[in-house]
């Protein structure tokens, strides 16, 4: 009998034991999130990455019954964003959007405090997505041909507006520098909002702004299309021309957005993560939603956003030292 009470003991010993040990080894992962989450936007609200945070944070908050909240931190071309992130507690309780901005900007400034490989963890890629060439809707110019016609009788008299040097908008407006050979005057703004409205209010005379910013007045006729960057046309937008189609020395631009983590987050976060967002574009309204404002849903896990980094640095890095462009 005692010996049948010693082994009730120590089974019950046994079992305290592993429930005390698993709930001191597993909590992280089962019960990420337990807090709010913060979202940092690298860059102003109201455009393209900034819009998809707010989308995103909203359907995790609903996935995953914690809230996901999106803080903006603009400032040089998403690079103070990225600062702050990049030296967040990799706790999975900050996540940043990032986009190809960040794979551009080491190649355009001279100081960098961030690797965008080392230092961050990738999460998983959301969506990619072409700008579009748009003039003000009183332009002269309805077609490509007839804006570097004018830009050619008028050379260094046109303006084009940007988000900030080096950023996706300047690139893709020096890139149709050199495939036309015209002469314009670069005129940096903050973002992707207030180039639209320089474009409405005729300060700039075109722009590359992103879908998302620029489709709605497109739409409305407050501003006019007349190309896209994309490799194949919009589907918004199915009758306006890709600069593919509309220069002989044509290009394509896509931009992409994507979720990551400070360096060192557990994986387990970004299983967590993945999961709610691959349950959340299983519903036709939210991947609706995603690609209301012009972009593609490219949904990838951590590993194959990872894999595409350096490839991306690689691309983007021929095109900014093409144009010869730097930021001290």
């Amino acid at each position: 009998m005692a010996t049948r009470h010693s082994l009730m003991g120590l089974c019950g010993t046994l079992l305290l034991a592993t429930a005390i040990a698993a709930g001191a080894a597993g909590p992280a992962a089962a019960q990420y999130p337990d807090k709010p989450v913060r979202l940092i936007v690298p860059f102003t609200a109201g455009g393209s990455p900034d819009t998809t945070a707010r989308r995103v944070a909203q359907r995790l908050t609903q996935e995953l019954k914690q809230q996901f909240i999106v803080e903006n931190r603009p400032g040089a071309a998403g690079n103070i964003g990225a600062e702050t992130a990049a030296r967040s507690a990799p706790d999975g309780y900050t996540l940043m959007m990032m986009a190809n901005s960040h794979v551009i900007n080491p190649a355009l400034y001279t100081k960098i405090t961030y690797d965008v490989v080392k230092d961050f963890t990738p999460i998983c890629l959301l969506v990619r997505g072409a700008s579009m060439m748009v003039v003000p809707a009183n332009s002269p110019a309805k077609t490509v041909k007839e804006f570097v016609d004018m830009a050619k009788a008028n050379p260094g008299k046109l303006n084009f507006g940007s988000g900030g040097a080096g950023s996706p908008a300047h690139l893709a407006a020096e890139a149709f520098r050199q495939a036309t050979g015209i002469d314009y005057v670069h005129v940096p703004y903050k973002g992707a909002p207030e180039i639209v409205r320089a474009l409405v209010s005729d300060q700039v005379q075109v722009g590359f702004p992103t879908f998302e910013t620029a489709l709605g007045l497109v739409q409305q006729k407050t501003l006019r299309a007349l190309a896209t960057t994309g490799s194949k046309r919009s589907r918004q937008l199915p009758d306006t021309p890709t600069l593919l189609e509309a220069l002989p020395d044509g290009f394509s631009l896509e931009g992409w957005l994507g979720l990551v983590a400070p360096a060192g987050t557990p994986p387990e976060v970004g299983q967590v993560i993945v999961a709610a967002m691959t349950n959340a574009l299983k519903d036709p309204a939210f991947r609706e939603q995603l690609e209301s404002g012009g972009s593609d849903i490219d949904f990838r896990p951590g590993s194959e956003f990872g894999a595409i980094l350096p490839g991306e640095l690689v691309k983007w890095r021929k095109l900014v030292e093409g144009v010869g462009a730097k930021v001290e």
